[in-house]
């Protein structure tokens, strides 16, 4: 028994010194104190599952990093950043969206999971038309809208086309423009109603009419295929600024058909993207976006995109209601596989408690039991077929419990007023009211009982910071401050170089006699746009390009001047070059700006992280630090 009771007191010893120990302070940043444990989670979830094994690094490596990242976090609290309204309501909102799954109880099984695959298989093509219900509408108002859009079905299976039916009556702002189309859509890209009525309206038919938040809905089946699955692309924009004038349209057009004109003459396209894109977050990785979905992204950039058959290839200049873009396919996938995908599911369906079957009433009376929920027989007396307006003799008096915090009668009157509820007992509402208490009670305790959503928030609000942040700091300045950019150009103008290239004109002439024609301007001297004004007025009969190509960026020119392979279904005798080639030179600041501003970003971050360091007084416990053992 002695030593059944010495080896359980040594575990418990070394489960508490583990505990304490990952309590105690690693890193000290000016007042900031930063636990082993928030260090070690954070190391940890960005050095497993890397693409690249070689990046992973070593907790004293990634210690660098790590204080770099604090260091601005810390900062942006020091300007009071945390503090801004726009910022409070942003982590507001993410924090609704973790909270969600904590505040329900979700039950699902292997039949719903499937069946959400399935339809994560298929895309649905469907018009709708909505008629708005008001949060607040009563029963009678309801069902007012209901029998009006059961009017319009109606008249639609009466054979009112679906489109105008949707252009002259559906309350959803976008049908003014798309008559009703929502194109092609998956699960989990619609709200759960409007997702099973998608997936279980035969194709050609009207739906019956069916409820969301919204309102009341009708939708027409257009077309169901195959999920084409997600797409990385790459691309390059010219953005319209506010209030473009049709002139201004026409100028950024001009200027995205002469980036397109490069590309097709052997121009690259990352490096296209780095320097002269308009998005530029997309521009610091050569163009390169997200993986998306055909239903995630605008509709006249997706269906481009998707069109595009072979990987490398790009789009002709493309408007959408941003600017225009030219699209370059890098990859893409099918849907992933059930098993993989079965995690995902899952974590959408706890997410989601109107696709969960769910028992608010079981979730509510566990957190009654958890919080010593009682109530006050005598107050609930008092509100007995008492009518909402009613007066009562007591000015206030106390209804329920909840952890020995009493709730009243007159908090009970702030709910029914703050919904709107004008009408019935007092008795109807006090239910509801709990369970909004409850779980407004049980909301405020999620960072204190669950350590994973404590973590994920910090995790938010740092990031959060960190984004505005830099965007003041780094991203926006570099932009706009073009004198210091320039004085880092004049400081570092060596940085890139032009390799050897060929500077001149390539010509393609409709047939032999142009190219003879085109052969005589050249030797009497004349200009390439003397040629094409003489030989491209009636039609086009010539076609020059103008401009310099390093070895590889052009076939034509790599054929004539480099001596490479001869380019497929090429022409010599219709198809030739004139020039001369250009020994290596370094780029000037237009021809590598973004490049530069990429360096400057770069620059003035190093700067920024040296002022930090040397701002805020930094201490390191290396003796605890040994302790955390590497990925």
């Amino acid at each position: 028994m002695k030593h059944i009771l010495f080896s359980l007191i040594i575990i418990c010893s070394l489960a508490f010194n583990s505990f304490a120990q990952n309590e105690q302070t690693l890193i000290t940043i000016g007042s900031t104190k930063v636990t082993k444990a928030e260090f070690e989670r954070i190391y940890k979830k960005n050095n497993n599952n890397l693409y690249d094994e070689a990046d992973k690094k070593s907790p004293e490596d990634y210690l660098e990093l790590f204080i770099n990242f604090k260091l601005k976090v810390i900062e942006a609290e020091t300007l009071n950043m945390d503090t801004n309204s726009v910022f409070i309501n942003e982590l507001a909102g993410y924090r609704t969206e973790l909270a969600a799954p904590y505040l329900t109880d979700v039950k699902y099984n292997d039949q719903m999971i499937k069946e959400l695959y399935d339809r994560m298989t298929k895309e649905v093509n469907a018009s709708h038309i909505l008629l708005k219900v008001e949060k607040n509408a009563t029963e009678d108002e309801d069902l007012i809208i209901l029998k009006k859009i059961s009017k319009i079905r109606e008249e639609i299976i009466a054979g009112k086309d679906f489109g105008e039916a949707a252009f002259k009556y559906s309350e959803d702002p976008s049908a003014k423009t798309n008559r009703g189309d929502l194109s092609y859509f998956t699960a989990f890209q619609m709200v759960v109603p409007f997702e099973n009525a998608a997936f279980t309206t035969p194709f050609g038919e009207i739906s019956e009419p069916f409820r969301s938040s919204f309102g009341y809905h009708i939708l027409k089946v257009h077309n169901i295929r195959e999920n084409r699955g997600e797409i990385l692309v790459a691309h390059i924009m010219k953005t319209y600024p506010q209030g473009a004038t049709p002139k201004i349209k026409a100028e950024i057009k001009t200027a995205i058909d002469d980036i397109y004109k490069e590309l097709v003459t052997g121009a690259d396209f990352t490096e296209l993207a780095k320097e002269k894109s308009d998005d530029k977050r997309s521009a610091e990785k050569g163009g390169e976006m997200p993986w998306f979905a055909a239903g995630r992204m605008l509709k006249g950039f997706a269906d481009p995109a998707f069109a595009i058959e072979n990987i490398g290839d790009y789009t002709k200049p493309i408007e959408t209601r941003f600017g225009y873009h030219i699209i370059k396919k890098l990859d893409q996938r099918g849907v992933a596989s059930f098993e993989d995908s079965r995690e995902k599911i899952e974590t959408s369906i706890k997410r989601d408690p109107q696709r969960s079957i769910t028992s608010k009433t079981i979730f509510i009376n566990k957190l009654k039991l958890e919080y010593n929920y009682s109530e006050n027989s005598i107050g609930l007396e008092l509100l007995k077929g008492k009518k909402i307006g009613d007066r009562f003799e007591e000015v206030n008096f106390d209804l329920f419990s909840l952890n020995e915090k009493t709730y009243n009668f007159g908090e009970l009157r702030r709910y029914i007023q703050n919904n709107k509820i004008t009408t019935g007992t007092y008795s109807a509402s006090f239910n509801s009211w709990v369970e909004t208490e409850i779980t407004i009670y049980e909301d405020s305790r999620l960072e204190e009982k669950y350590p994973d959503f404590r973590y994920l928030m910090q995790e938010y609000h740092d990031g959060i910071l960190l984004f505005n942040i830099s965007e003041e700091k780094i991203w926006n300045l570099s932009v706009k401050d073009s004198v210091g950019l320039e004085a880092f150009y004049n400081k570092n103008s060596k940085q890139y170089l032009w390799e050897e290239r060929f500077a001149g004109s390539i010509f393609k002439c409709k047939d032999k006699n142009t190219r003879e024609e085109v052969d005589k301007f050249l030797s009497a001297g004349m200009t390439n746009e003397e040629i094409t004004d003489r030989m491209n007025s009636d039609k086009k009969m010539v076609t020059i390009d103008e401009g310099a190509w390093e070895k590889g960026n052009n076939p034509i020119v790599d054929y004539y001047i480099w001596n490479q392979a001869k380019p497929e279904n090429f022409d010599e005798e219709i198809t030739f070059v004139r020039g001369d080639k250009i020994k290596p030179e370094y780029k000037i600041l237009s021809q590598a700006r973004g490049l530069y501003i990429s360096d400057y970003q770069n620059y003035l971050e190093q700067e920024w992280i040296k002022y930090l360091r040397e701002k805020y007084v930094i201490t390191i416990d290396k003796k605890l630090l040994k302790t955390i053992k590497g990925v």
